[in-house]
């Protein structure tokens, strides 16, 4: 069994901003499914990861109606590679998770990535 997620609304429409939303959740599926084809990747070349963060951003366009959708998303993977990683290679295994990712791959819209690649000690 899977741990409940106690979810709310987002706050602009009077839910609790402690809680997840289904946006976030919406957002951290996207960037989840990134991270996990990226370390793949990583690992298939040799490269190793010792840390990954991201804060992923979406743009929620509203109709007048109340009902919307995102528009956009970008993610803002950051990752510290070792140092005797390929730095080069690091940053381009993005581009080639995002055409696996399964999740982005079924938007009606581009995600857009700006990664950061750091390597330990520099």
């Amino acid at each position: 069994n899977k741990p409940d997620i106690l979810g709310s609304s987002d706050s602009i429409f009077l839910g609790d901003p402690k809680k997840h939303n289904p946006e976030d959740l919406f957002l951290a599926s996207i960037a989840t499914c990134h991270m996990l084809w990226y370390l793949h990747l990583c690992a298939d070349h040799k490269i190793i990861v010792l840390q990954y963060s991201d804060h992923p951003e979406g743009v929620l366009t509203l109709k007048k109606d109340g009902s919307g959708r995102f528009t956009e998303v970008t993610l803002h993977p950051k990752v510290v590679i070792s140092d005797d990683s390929d730095v080069d290679k690091a940053t381009s295994l993005h581009h080639v998770a995002s055409q696996y990712c399964f999740i982005a791959n079924s938007l009606n819209f581009e995600v857009q990535y700006l990664p950061m690649t750091l390597v330990h000690g520099h």
